[in-house]
């Protein structure tokens, strides 16, 4: 399938329902605390994605139960929210999308409750940081596969590992399109495959693991954990190429 390209009307009203999604986890990074649980903070992102006029892009997507992936600890991706409690020290990731008028939005964060541990801060300064100075380099003209290489090569000068099997996506009138964007290059060669091109609009989001990337998918045939069952993180903002340039949609 061919990569799409936006008109700026098209990316004004993707910018709009990433605004939604910013603005709700800018709220969530304030209620983020000991004793809130997972199905607390699900409700809340529900609650202001559909207060601002959207859709839960996220809820009933391939079968997905909630409007909000959260993912604790060792879970790197795709956590059901439940009962659970967060605790003083955890991390958590927050993942969630909203449709507007047919169009989506799309974007992770990793929060510390209460106190967090110097090697934690670390780990999600990794993905944050990975995700940033990927967004500083793109340009139209880049071959896709080039973020690939240099993302691989930041997350593995810090000490870390992507998680290996998923990736960035394309996004539009689709919560995913092509082209599929890993966090590793596949091949050799980061000068093949399709180029980046002014119009374009898709997610980077850095999934970092400490000491193996293989993915081990959960019983519940949605949460993913990473082979060495250690702690993760996880980012991800939408962005477009405009002007030549990466430009942040996910943002207020």
């Amino acid at each position: 399938m061919a990569i799409t390209l936006k008109r700026p009307a098209e990316v004004e009203k993707m910018r709009a329902a990433n605004k939604i999604v910013a603005r709700t986890l800018d709220h969530v990074s304030t209620i983020i605390k000991p004793g809130i649980s997972l199905l607390e903070i699900d409700k809340i992102c529900e609650d202001m994605i559909r207060v601002a006029g959207a859709k839960p892009a996220f809820k009933g997507l391939y079968g997905f139960p909630n409007a909000a992936c959260i993912s604790v600890n060792e879970v790197v991706i795709h956590g059901i929210p439940n009962e659970y409690k967060l605790k003083e020290g955890d991390i958590v990731s927050v993942d969630i999308g909203s449709n507007l008028d047919g169009y989506f939005g799309d974007s992770a964060r990793t929060f510390g409750v209460g106190k967090i541990s110097k090697e934690d801060e670390a780990l999600i300064a990794c993905s944050k940081d990975a995700l940033y100075f990927a967004i500083d380099f793109i340009r139209a003209g880049m071959h896709f596969k080039e973020i690939s290489y240099e993302l691989e090569k930041f997350i593995l000068g810090r000490g870390y590992v992507p998680l290996r099997g998923y990736c960035g996506h394309g996004i539009g009138k689709r919560p995913h399109e092509e082209p599929e964007i890993p966090n590793y290059i596949e091949g050799n060669n980061p000068k093949a495959g399709p180029k980046i091109k002014e119009g374009m609009v898709f997610c980077i989001e850095p999934m970092i693991c400490q000491k193996d990337g293989t993915p081990v998918l959960g019983s519940d045939n949605w949460k993913v954990t990473s082979k060495d069952g250690l702690r993760t993180s996880h980012y991800e903002h939408c962005m477009a190429i405009v002007n030549g340039k990466a430009e942040i949609l996910s943002q207020a």
